[in-house]
């Protein structure tokens, strides 16, 4: 079926997402719980060249997004991601993006909603509180309560999302101007890294295919590219300029972090590296800055991932890859009820069993997959040139960008651990019997 004859069936989800919108669907999934916990890790590992390393993941992220821009401005249908990879690849490719997304995103959805609730166990110890609530069972109220949200309509989902990341972004950027004054010596003594690249150059690598896991986000705005208005000026500034935003904040959090601890020391303190950074410029009140922001980057990164988890199954579903009432929508409500519960409940299942952590890595594996099968499709696109096919947006340098965009990302998936390359292809292989046993026969029979 080409996408003029897609068009023609698949229900129709309204425009009710702006720019302000999309664009901190992208920034509120990305700047997520990891602005809290790979800093540490990363300055252990490289020093203050972990500036180096994230400026590379966001180079290699702005190429992805160039192709991606392309593609939701050629195809802006929600679901996108599934789309552009069938179109551009096939349809066996396309389940395998589709389904890979999907679960992908649940898995993460989890990971970000397990710590929701050690966050606020986290804060009431630093405020001498002297309870404890059930971090567990508060993780699992928060994805209930973030799939209504969804279930009652996409404006409500990108109201939210709008009032938690400008909550956050505020936070960042109170807190991170303090700490690059406080570093460069215009308050107090200067306490910049003398010794930039600590490891030397080879660590800058390695660190980079570790933190591009943060970047893992901006893709999820083609997934709701059918409910965005003027997809055409609005997909390619949200997508780029979402990774151009992110991409600002975890150099200034690398730069400060490593001036207030030193990298040694952040090495040694790891994922709860930020919260001592916290405590050193502000005492208590910044510790508890930080674990105020962590907590909001959980509940951004978790709503934005259910949201762009149920347009995977919309769009499958709508090509008939899944049972079709996944891809109907709800008259009185305007959003797809099944496929957001079908994104949900899985994601209220994970967090009630807790040990999600491997799985979300899995997660990182599969958007690469993702990342550079889009970047293929681009060039596959381009070469076949279809009369449907005539974006808005056309990536630069082509077919320089797609295709280093496709190398660089199926690289970096050399560098992740084997058990999470082990899963993500036992996913990958799952979701290509599901297609042939689903649709591929029976469509060919038929």
């Amino acid at each position: 079926m080409s996408e003029s004859d897609r068009s023609t069936s698949q229900s129709e989800l309204e425009r009710s997402l702006g720019l302000k919108e999309a664009l901190t669907i992208g920034v509120g999934t990305m700047i997520g719980a990891g602005i809290f916990i790979f800093p540490g890790l990363a300055s252990g590992k490289a020093g203050m060249a972990a500036t180096v390393s994230f400026a590379l993941g966001g180079l290699i992220s702005v190429l992805v997004a160039m192709c991606t821009s392309e593609l939701a401005t050629g195809i802006p249908k929600s679901g996108g991601t599934y789309y552009f990879v069938s179109e551009g690849l096939g349809k066996l490719p396309g389940a395998v993006a589709g389904i890979g997304l999907w679960w992908g995103l649940v898995f993460a959805s989890s990971f970000y909603l397990v710590g929701f609730g050690l966050y606020i166990n986290q804060i009431f110890g630093e405020l001498g509180v002297g309870f404890e609530v059930n971090a567990r069972a508060l993780g699992v109220s928060a994805a209930i309560a973030l799939t209504v949200v969804n279930v009652l309509g996409t404006e409500k989902t990108g109201e939210l999302q709008d009032v938690i990341v400008l909550i956050l972004a505020t936070l960042l950027t109170v807190f991170l101007s303090y700490g690059i004054i406080d570093a460069t010596g215009i308050i107090g003594e200067a306490r910049v890294s003398e010794e930039f690249a600590p490891e030397g150059l080879g660590p800058i690598f390695t660190t980079a295919a570790l933190v591009y896991t943060s970047y893992l986000g901006f893709a999820q705005i083609a997934n709701v590219a059918g409910e965005v208005k003027e997809p055409d000026k609005n997909l390619p500034r949200a997508m780029i300029g979402s990774v151009l935003i992110v991409a600002v904040l975890y150099i200034a959090t690398i730069f400060v972090a490593t001036s207030v601890l030193g990298y040694e020391r952040l090495g040694e303190l790891g994922e709860t590296a930020m919260v001592e950074v916290g405590r050193g410029l502000w005492a208590t009140v910044g510790a508890v800055v930080v674990l105020s922001g962590g907590l909001l980057a959980t509940l951004s990164s978790a709503n934005a991932s259910i949201l762009s988890s149920s347009r995977s199954v919309y769009a499958l579903a709508s090509d008939k890859l899944l049972p079709e009432r996944a891809s109907k929508v709800n008259e009185m409500l305007g959003t797809p009820v099944v496929s957001i519960l079908m994104a949900g409940v899985p994601v209220v299942a994970l967090v009630a069993l807790g040990q999600v952590e491997t799985l979300a890595e899995v997660a990182s594996c599969l958007h690469l997959v993702l990342y550079g099968s889009m970047c293929l499709a681009v060039l596959m696109l381009r070469r076949s040139s279809p009369d449907w096919y005539s974006p808005s947006f056309q990536t630069s340098l082509y077919p320089f960008v797609p295709a280093l965009g496709a190398l660089a990302s199926f690289a970096l998936i050399a560098f992740m651990k084997p058990l999470s390359q082990l899963l993500a292809g036992g996913i990958i292989a799952a979701a290509a019997l599901w297609y042939l046993a689903y649709r591929k026969w029976p469509h060919e029979n038929g």
